[in-house]
């Protein structure tokens, strides 16, 4: 079994429940810039869980390491970035919106060490 292919399945379908609570449950109840922070956060969480399986399919031979490295950047992005934009929309707490920028960069090592992976693979 491949435990980031799980997580990023998991994390997909959290992201599936996270857009559906923002489309239908939040809907009146926060306004419109924070709605749309928040489904920033739910697009952003859905693109990772995806990325998180892409490097789960490429953990072998040589790509492993970085894959796996890859992965784990991925899931720190989701927290950071995605977490801090559904606190920011549904608290308004502003401070938190420091720990943003950190998802952004975890992010970015992502898929720059995903590229690395893939460069390795035979």
């Amino acid at each position: 079994m491949n435990v980031w292919f799980v997580i990023g399945a998991i994390n997909g379908a959290l992201a599936v429940a996270f857009g559906a609570f923002g489309a239908h449950g939040l809907q009146g109840r926060i306004d419109a810039h924070a709605l749309s922070v928040y489904e920033t956060g739910a697009r952003y969480h859905m693109y990772h869980a995806l990325a998180i399986c892409l490097a789960a399919l490429g953990m072998r031979g040589a790509a492993s390491q970085a894959a796996n490295y890859a992965a784990a950047f991925f899931l720190a992005g989701i927290v950071l970035f995605a977490g801090s934009l559904y606190i920011l929309a549904l608290t308004g707490m502003r401070a938190v919106a420091i720990v943003t920028p950190f998802g952004g960069v975890a992010f970015l090592i992502g898929w720059i060490t995903l590229a690395y992976a893939g460069a390795r693979l035979t």
